[in-house]
């Protein structure tokens, strides 16, 4: 709780987070926190370690910044070759169905933090499930 407060500076794995954004050319202060701390938790799981490689997290980074600068701005910062990657990976994980990288562009979705272009691009859209019946 207290690194919550920067008493000692933030933790290692956002600083790890916000170091990939970076280098990805996204500033990290346009991701907010709460959604920085679930990408983490995302990344504790899908590795099994309480430290995550950090390629995990220039992984992740890859596909939020994509979401969050969308085509135009991701390859302008990254290259053509890295957004022919990142965009394959999308396809990837649209396929696939539940993966990291298809949890990663929900919690962006759910975020509100996608780019209209990836949106329209890939017809992202969050389906509201039907409510439990209580009829039994």
């Amino acid at each position: 709780m207290i690194g919550v407060f920067r008493i000692f500076g933030r933790a290692r794995e956002l600083q790890r987070l916000d170091e990939s954004l970076r280098d990805k050319g996204l500033h990290p202060r346009l991701l907010p926190d709460a959604v920085k701390l679930t990408v983490v938790r995302l990344l504790r799981n899908e590795s099994g370690k309480d430290s995550p490689p950090f390629a995990l997290y220039n992984q992740a980074a890859e596909l939020l910044v994509y979401c969050r600068l969308g085509v135009q701005g991701y390859a302008e910062e990254n290259g053509l070759p890295a957004l022919d990657a990142v965009e394959g990976r999308l396809e990837a994980a649209f396929e696939a169905g539940d993966s990291l990288d298809a949890r990663l562009v929900l919690l962006m979705l759910h975020s509100n933090l996608v780019q209209p272009s990836v949106i329209e691009r890939y017809d992202l859209r969050v389906e509201a499930e039907a409510p439990a019946s209580d009829l039994s």
